[in-house]
């Protein structure tokens, strides 16, 4: 069936002038103004975590301003080329060929856009910490938190995302008991808040010798990374710091210091361990990150309980089992939110989970609508 066109592109101006209201492009080129001033400023480096937040501020807001001014250019140059292929005689199936894959990529490019825009909360456009946890299923559930730490990992690796290992502690048998990563992008944060909860995998288990699927568990933290500028005060009193030696695979000692530290919160009972860093002096700062950035999150989810209470609703948003990958008897990875499935989970635990946070992010954004 030939493709109209002129309809296509109708449907891409409108969703792009719906995206340009949220953008505000207007709002966009005032602020790079007033941050590049800022960073132009002689004396900006004699504070470099207040210039790295300032430089970091006009790279993001640069290339948002860069994302959207482009797509509208080449939604135009899209129209011009489908006039042009009209004036065109021997020439004109080609040209609505290109014109063709012009329309796909960029109804691709705009739909990314839009999650973006979806992206609005306090914390989303921070850098996010994330931690994996193997649950109920014994060393298949161990096993399943590394497949997890992959799927991540090959995720950030397919957008060029940087992750940054901060914690590993290793299962006797095979896999991991937990682990905790930095992924280092823009609205890494907003973008992977969804990934949090408990996911399920149901497999042959093959750790066991006489074949039988086995059901397991593993649990997915993700919190906004603590930036110098937020404040969270944690008195020397309210914690207790441990030093141990780092280990690996199957408890091996793979360090002869105690540079492994460990910093338990007193108030809240939150316990952070940190041995990946070289040295205990940056396994300590390490964890103190990691524990002000849950503080911050922990302070947020209060906040929000109390709104909710006074309001009347107490329900919770998440479900105990959020996403389900099943390997046996059938092939298929569905989220039990929002129902999104794929049959091929090869792929997913490849790295292919771009749907499941695309999903996810529209689902809450239904969530949060319907609570208003």
């Amino acid at each position: 069936m030939a493709i109209d066109f002129p309809v296509q592109i109708e449907r891409l101006r409108h969703t792009y002038a719906s995206i340009a209201a949220v953008t505000d492009p207007d709002a966009l080129r005032a602020r790079i103004v007033e941050l590049s001033e800022s960073a132009a400023a002689p004396d900006l480096w004699d504070d470099p975590d207040a210039a790295q937040v300032v430089t970091s501020a006009l790279s993001h807001a640069q290339a948002d301003l860069k994302r959207v001014e482009e797509l509208g250019e080449r939604i135009d140059d899209l129209g011009t080329m489908v006039e042009l292929a009209g004036e065109e005689g021997d020439d004109a199936a080609e040209i609505l060929a290109e014109a063709e894959a012009d329309l796909a990529a960029i109804s691709k490019d705009l739909a990314d856009l839009e999650i973006r825009t979806l992206l609005s909360g306090e914390y989303d456009q921070r850098d996010a910490v994330v931690t994996i946890r193997s649950g109920a299923g014994g060393v298949d559930a161990a096993d399943f938190a590394e497949m997890l730490l992959r799927m991540y990992t090959r995720w950030a690796e397919r957008h060029d995302y940087a992750v940054k290992v901060l914690n590993t502690s290793y299962a006797e048998e095979a896999g991991l008991k937990s682990v905790t990563f930095e992924v280092h992008a823009p609205y890494a944060y907003g973008t992977l808040s969804v990934e949090g909860g408990t996911h399920r995998l149901v497999r042959i288990s093959p750790f066991d010798n006489q074949g039988r699927r086995q059901t397991s568990f593993a649990a997915v933290e993700v919190i906004p990374l603590i930036e110098s500028t937020d404040h969270i005060d944690v008195p020397e009193t309210d914690i207790r710091i441990d030093v141990f030696r780092s280990s690996g695979p199957g408890g091996q000692s793979v360090n002869t210091t105690d540079s492994a530290v460990r910093i338990t919160h007193l108030p809240t009972g939150l316990v952070v361990s940190m041995q990946d860093e070289k040295s205990q002096i940056q396994n300590r700062a390490a964890a103190m990150r990691v524990l002000q950035s849950r503080l911050l999150l922990l302070k947020q989810q209060e906040e929000d309980a109390k709104k909710k209470e006074l309001a009347g609703d107490i329900k919770a948003s998440w479900g105990d089992q959020m996403r389900s990958y099943v390997l046996n008897p059938y092939q298929m990875v569905k989220d039990l939110r929002t129902n999104y499935e794929v049959g091929n989970p090869d792929s997913v635990f490849d790295g292919d989970i771009d749907g499941f946070i695309d999903a996810g992010i529209r689902w809450r954004k239904q969530q949060e609508q319907t609570e208003d």
